[in-house]
């Protein structure tokens, strides 16, 4: 049950960050990657004083300080980068390319977590990864830095995943957001004074939709981080490429050609197949146990 669970909360995520991709990209890049990322973290931030108060002042010598600050690192210098992309290249090849992310982190997962594979989540990664390449479909012309900016994030989001799978066996998923948002805030300032290019009223106000709805996403990944091993959930998020294509067809009018759909399809039934074996492996695991007793 509590893998079905993760999944559920897996997908919540996917269109809950798909929806921040949308509104990132409509901001554009009239403001700096940096501060743009700043503003939404500092909003999100401002809702938490009272806990961050409490975490890293009156309680000095809590456990895994450390790893709370390393992921906060990771995950800020991601961020910078991801508002670089988002503001340069299509939202659908922001997303896929970001789909390097789960691979590393399923791998890290293996390596780092000790978490097991089994046949068919080497199976979906396998196929998640043709799906994301026939989308991508690299050519010997180079590498814009849009998608360099994106490809050097997905390694900082990948660490920042690992480091809140390993927060999550110890600590609750409301002290994982905001040790997340304040240190990410902390890690932006210095970037975003140097590039500080004062918003717009209607700026600072999508940003912090942008907030409202990357705060919402944070916690239900972490809810699912939670409750599965990454090997199952990270398959899942390759669904978040459907989503972003769709608001990037619907509101930026950005074609989806015959080898995104072939792309999108790949990603889609493997996920599904992550989810179906997910739910028989349990089914198994539940009959054995009765059987037992």
């Amino acid at each position: 049950m509590k893998n079905l669970q993760a999944i559920f909360w897996m997908v919540v995520t996917t269109l809950l960050f798909a929806i921040v991709t949308g509104i990132v990209r409509y901001i554009g890049s009239d403001i700096p990657a940096p501060v743009a990322a700043f503003i939404r973290y500092i909003i999100s931030t401002l809702f938490f004083i009272p806990l961050i108060l409490k975490m890293f002042i009156l309680e000095r010598n809590r456990s895994n300080r450390r790893v709370y600050w390393f992921r906060g690192l990771a995950h800020g210098f991601g961020v910078i980068l991801w508002f670089f992309a988002m503001a340069r290249i299509p939202v659908s090849e922001v997303t896929a390319i970001g789909y390097i992310t789960p691979i590393f982190v399923s791998i890290a997962a293996f390596i780092f977590l000790k978490e097991t594979f089994s046949m068919s989540i080497i199976g979906a990664l396998v196929v998640c990864m043709i799906g994301m390449v026939i989308i991508i479909r690299p050519t010997t012309s180079g590498i814009a830095i849009g998608q360099l900016s994106m490809i050097i994030a997905t390694l900082f989001f990948a660490g920042s995943y690992i480091l809140a799978k390993k927060l999550s066996a110890t600590e609750s998923t409301l002290e994982i957001l905001v040790a997340l948002n304040f240190i990410v805030t902390l890690t932006l300032a210095p970037f975003a004074i140097a590039f500080w290019v004062t918003p717009s009223l209607q700026e600072v106000l999508f940003l912090g939709i942008v907030a409202f709805f990357a705060t919402a996403g944070h916690f239900t990944m972490t809810m699912a981080l939670k409750l599965a091993p990454i090997t199952i959930t990270q398959p899942i998020s390759y669904v978040q490429i459907v989503w972003a294509s769709c608001i990037g067809f619907i509101f930026f009018g950005e074609t989806i050609s015959l080898w995104f759909t072939i792309g999108a399809a790949l990603i889609i039934l493997s996920s599904f197949y992550v989810t179906y074996t997910s739910s028989a492996d349990q089914n198994k695991d539940l009959n054995t146990l009765i059987t037992k007793n």
